[in-house]
Order: C-alpha cells, then structure tokens, then sequence
C-alpha cells in the first residue's frame, strides 16, 4: 500500500551578522563566561540589527532553502512560518515572505507554539501535502527573541538569539513503509496549566504592549526532559524504531543541560546528538532548522539518515518529529 510522504528537498538558514558573547554580557550584567557556560552550554548568540526584521531572517533563509533544493520559488504553493516574534500583530510575517519571493499563488500564515514551533509547523505543512491541499512547502522556523528580552534579567537575557531556518518539503508517492523517505511520523502536545512558568508578560489584547518573556528555569528544567522523552517514545512506538536506529538527534537547542539529560533517558549515543547552543543560543522556532542546516552543510545528515527532530516551548507546547533525509 502506498503513501503520499512530505520529502525534504533542502534547507537553509541565516544568522544576523552581530554576535553577542558571554564576555559582552558580562560588562551589562552581574554574570560570567563560566556562570553562562556551565549552566547552559551557551558561549555566544546572534543578534538582529535595528533595521532587521524576523520577516528579513526568514526570507533569507528561504532562499538558502530554495537554493539548496534547487527549485524555483513559483512551485512553492504553502508557506507556514513559525514565529512568536512577528513583524507586526497583522498581516502574517510569512505573508510577506510570500511577497518578497514574488509568490501571488497559495497560502502563506503563522504559526505560534514558540519554542515547539517548528515541529508544529512541520506537521502542519505534512497534513496539507498528505491530504493533497498543496504540492510543495516552505516550512520555516524565524525569530527576533532580543526584541523581547529584559537585558537586566541575567536568568533570561543570556539564554535567547536571533535567527532563522527553512526547510522545502515536497509531496511525493512512496511505498507506504518506514523505509520512505520524508515525514514518517509527528506527534505534538500542549498543557495551558504550565503558562506562568514560561510566558510574555504582554500582548495587544491584554496590555496593548508588546512585554518582556519571564521564565521560572527551575520549573522548566523539571519538565523539558519528561515531556521531550514522552513524545519521542511515541514516535518509536509508532514506527518500531529505537534509539539505535536514530542516525542523528537534532533537539530543540534551549540548554546542554536539558539535552544532554533527554539524550541519556533515552539511550541516544551523545554522538548522534546534534548541537549548535554553544553558537546561536536558543532561538526558539528557528533552533532546529539552523542545527540542521548546519549538519547538512558539514556533511553529517546524508540522504537515507533517519533523523530525529525534538521540541518544548511555552504554554507549555512540545512535540516530536521522525523523518528519513
């Protein structure tokens, strides 16, 4: 029996040119390079310039994903930008992705479960294409969290970057087996009761502000590796597959500290474990599709990888992601 599978024919990504490091925090803020290390894992992150919009990162990394899977914009007919920093509170950033590829055609929107963005996205552009709605997808992870950041708040302030990812998906026949290329399986989450221990202090229909994020670590480290774990069985469940048939582990890069522990729960060898933190800090929707753009670039994930893709955000939203490259 055969299947429709969403392919992944490139990706892409695109950092601001400004870089922030520990040793610049630490004149701001009462904080170090060890502090900010050893805690999190992280030594630098990117920063957007004034003049730098989460809708610029997201079509420069768009065409980076377009470029690498070497198609002409026109083709694309599904846009979904994952993003909780958008250039304005309407229209949808991916909206004006759409314009600047000179794509009139289709639809183009947001999608916000912050940290779990891009997972949620994926499975969101995987049941268009599945259900025959659409041909081919940019998927897209992009974010401007210093934007949102109280630059006095030391638990906060160091954590977050700037950045994007973009993937191209496109729907093709396959045999219907675990042995198919593309999305073999997603399962997401969500439990509004987590809200205050992670969340944006504002919003047009409640403060008319755009707020600052505030976060209990503590209570979030307690959480993330539980939830990360619950998930992934899922999809080992759903397919058959274990830890051992896992090519590469490609998390959501918030903390080493939560990855590391989430890839010892479930036996995944530190080697499959993809990690760019230490560079880019946690840039929310856009942290899996630069760590894996990253990983395709230097050679790691080849065609045939079966590739493991992990989230937690806000709300609290989490999800997982199993695709063979």
């Amino acid at each position: 029996m055969t299947a429709i599978r969403s392919v992944v024919l490139g990706c892409g990504s695109y950092l601001p040119e400004r870089v922030l490091t520990n040793a610049e925090l630490a004149q701001r803020i009462d904080t170090s390079d060890d502090w900010i290390v050893q805690r999190t894992g992280i030594s630098e992150r990117h920063i957007a310039a004034d003049d730098e919009f989460t809708s610029h990162l997201a079509i420069n990394a768009a065409r980076a994903a377009l470029a690498d899977a070497k198609i002409d914009a026109q083709s694309i007919d599904l846009i979904v930008l994952a993003t909780s920093t958008p250039d304005n509170t309407f229209p949808a950033t991916a909206v004006a992705v759409q314009h600047a590829l000179g794509i009139n055609h289709g639809v183009a929107f947001d999608l916000q479960a912050v940290c779990s963005g891009f997972v949620f996205a994926l499975t969101t552009a995987d049941n268009f294409l599945r259900a025959g709605h659409h041909k081919r997808a940019l998927v897209i992870g992009a974010e401007t969290f210093s934007r949102i950041l109280d630059w006095n708040d030391r638990g906060t302030c160091v954590l977050f970057g700037d950045g994007a990812g973009a993937v191209v998906l496109e729907a093709q026949q396959q045999s219907g087996t675990t042995d198919d290329r593309g999305v073999l399986t997603t399962h997401l989450r969500s439990d509004g009761r987590h809200k205050s221990k992670l969340f944006v202090d504002g919003g047009p229909g409640s403060t008319k502000t755009v707020g600052y994020l505030r976060m209990e670590g503590r209570e979030v480290f307690k959480h993330a590796v539980g939830m990360i774990t619950d998930v992934i069985v899922d999809a080992f469940n759903a397919t058959g597959f274990t830890a051992d048939d896992i090519n590469w582990f490609i998390p959501h890069q918030a903390n080493k500290r939560i990855i590391d522990a989430s890839a010892h729960k479930l036996h995944i060898a530190p080697q499959k474990v993809v990690l760019t933190v230490d560079k880019h800090g946690n840039t929310s929707a856009a942290s899996i599709p630069l760590a894996l753009s990253v990983a395709v670039k230097d050679g790691r994930v080849k065609k045939g990888d079966l590739v493991l893709f992990e989230a937690m955000g806000g709300g609290f939203t989490w999800g997982s992601a199993l695709v063979r490259w």
